[in-house]
Formats: structure tokens, sequence, C-alpha cells
């Protein structure tokens, strides 16, 4: 399809383009990259037996998803590659704060829209990359960031009573309507706002300062969460945990050779290892043993855990500790040194 050529209601309906939810495009596309032999998590590794059946199956059964493991365990990795299994482009409705499907506009704006403008209606196409909306939460979210308030900037504008829906100012899931939407570190949220979800995930009601509105918005919801959370900064209450369909945990790696692997994607890359600091196997293997050694050493809070990005930042240090060397010394190269390893207690 030749978006550059569709840019009116009319010309969308003659391409034959047909509506879809959010969760069966994802379910869609997942279908022909297993079919197809596709990888749709490239560049996480040590889940290919674990976390990424587990998260293939929740998007197949049309799920929304909390992805439950310790910090720095690619959560939100996984999150993000979840775009790469939308469409390239859909239509919404050119204005729309809401990316209104064209076929089947939500609110109010859009309806009007097309009611004054038939299939002369202007619409715009939304990148994939463009569809991922994310939040941390802290506990000085409010309803009005994620649901919505009343603008009175707009109610005089407008000259509009406060009794006017047009008033709202959308927050920031209904923007997100037809996106990915994640909420990281869910229970750090304040349990009312997590109760103001409920309706959303479920009957997709809005209620905004006293106006509720049938929105029936397309999301997928991911959440992310921290086993330690649960006791030390709070919880997801149950209702909202009965709504959210699958929930997916997630692990460290679980041999060297996965760590490295990992490491060595992850860590900043520069000439040094090419030109001045030769790094040996057995360093890289070192390396990766401290962390694993912090996993199972009592000195460490097992909760809190040792993230990977523990490894990437130290194996960073290793390299500039052998730099450092070279150019006290006057050298052009050297070989990465037991020593060296000093450097990584920073890490």
């Amino acid at each position: 399809m030749n978006i550059e050529k569709i840019n009116t209601l009319g010309q969308l309906k003659k391409s034959g383009w047909k509506s879809r939810s959010i969760k069966d495009e994802l379910r869609d596309n997942l279908r022909e990259n297993i079919k197809n032999g596709i990888d749709s998590f490239t560049g996480i590794h040590g889940y290919e037996n674990t976390v990424i059946p587990e998260l293939e199956r929740a998007i197949l059964s049309r799920h929304n998803i909390n992805l439950l493991g310790l910090r720095g365990q690619a959560k939100t990795r996984l999150a993000r590659l979840m775009t790469g299994l939308l469409d390239e482009y859909i239509p919404y409705i050119s204005d729309s704060e809401i990316h209104d499907d064209p076929l089947a506009p939500l609110s109010r704006t859009a309806i009007e829209l097309i009611e004054k403008h038939g299939d002369k209606t202007p619409i715009s196409w939304l990148h994939r990359d463009d569809r991922f909306y994310e939040k941390l939460a802290t506990p000085d979210v409010t309803v009005a960031d994620l649901i919505g308030d009343i603008d009175p900037i707009k109610a005089a504008n407008l000259k509009l009573s406060y009794a006017d829906d047009r008033v709202i100012h959308y927050g920031m899931i209904p923007r997100a309507n037809r996106c990915i939407f994640v909420i990281n570190e869910l229970p750090d949220l304040q349990a009312r706002i997590q109760v103001a979800l409920f309706n959303i995930l479920q009957e997709g009601d809005i209620q905004i300062r006293g106006f509720k509105l049938r929105l029936e918005l397309d999301m997928q919801f991911l959440f992310t969460a921290n086993p330690e959370d649960y006791t030390n900064r709070g919880s997801i209450v149950t209702p909202l945990k009965d709504r959210i369909g699958s929930q997916i945990l997630t692990h460290y790696p679980e041999t060297i050779e996965i760590a490295k692997t990992i490491t060595q994607q992850e860590a900043r890359k520069d000439e040094r290892t090419e030109n001045t600091v030769i790094v040996p196997e057995l360093a890289k293997d070192l390396l990766e043993q401290i962390s694993f050694c912090a996993r199972d050493s009592e000195y460490v809070d097992e909760k809190s855990g040792v993230s990977a990005r523990m490894s990437i930042t130290a194996y960073e240090n290793l390299l500039s500790t052998a730099e450092r060397r070279v150019l006290m010394n006057g050298d052009d190269s050297t070989t990465l040194r037991f020593s060296d390893f000093t450097g990584v207690i920073p890490s």
C-alpha cells in the first residue's frame, strides 16, 4: 500500500484497508514470524526457552502482560522490541489527540470531523516506532497524568462550559490509544491510581472529574515490577492483578557464556578493543564470574539482585584501566592483566 497517495478517508476506503485491534495486529504478525522462523526478539539472550515462549503465548492470547523480575533483566528491552510486531504504518484521523481509527472513531472531535467532511476527512499515518509509550510509576503520578483532567485554558479559549466534554485534556493513556503502553515499576504506583486503571483494562470506560466517557481504548498494556517492591515500597492491588492476563517471570543469565554474550553486546564499543587492549577469553570469564559469585553470596541481598549492568560497566572500567596504563607507560598496546581487575571495584 502506497501510503503517500492515501490522504483522505475516501482514499483509505477505496484502498481496502481494514481495521484491526492492536492485540490482533501483534498476534497476526507474531504468527507470521513463528511460521517463517523469524526471531521477534533479537538481541535477547538466555530467554529462548523460558521467557520468550511465555511472552509469545501471552501475545497469542491477546493478554495484557506483567514482566516480574529483578533489575537488569531486560524487562523494558522486551517491551520495546514488541513494536517490531506492529504494522509499519497505521492511519489515523489528522489532528486527533487519541489517534482515532478512521473507520471506527472514538473521540467527539474525530466524529464531528467525519460528519463535516465525509470522505474528504484528512488522515495521517503513524509509524510503529511512534506507537510506544512508557511511564515510570512514581508516588507523585496522578490520575490527571495518566487519564486526564479538565483544561480551564481550553475552556476559556473555546468559550465552553465546564459541562462540555470538549474541555477535557487527555492524559497519557488515552493519547496512547492504538499503541503499546508500558508502566515500569507498577507497585510504586499509589493504590488509588492503580484503581483508576481497572475500567480501562476491562470495560473501556474512563472517568475525568465527573465526566464518564465511553472510550473503548485499543491498547496493549505491559507492566514491569520488581519482586522486592512488593514488600519494600508497595504492591499490585488484587483487582488490577486479576485484569492482567499473563505474569511472566524473568531471570539472570544461567551460564557464563550467555552472560559474556550480553556484556559484549551491550558494552560501549570503541577502538580500544581493536587497537589498544587485547582481552583474553579468560579475562571475560573471570569478569562474569564476579557477578555469578555476587548473586550467590550471603553478603548480597538476593531480593535486590545483581544487575547485568554491573558486568557491562565493569567490563568498560576494565578496558579503561588497561588503557590508562598504556597511556602512562607510553606504550601503543597491551594485553589485559590480572592487576587491571582492581579497576572494576567502582562498578
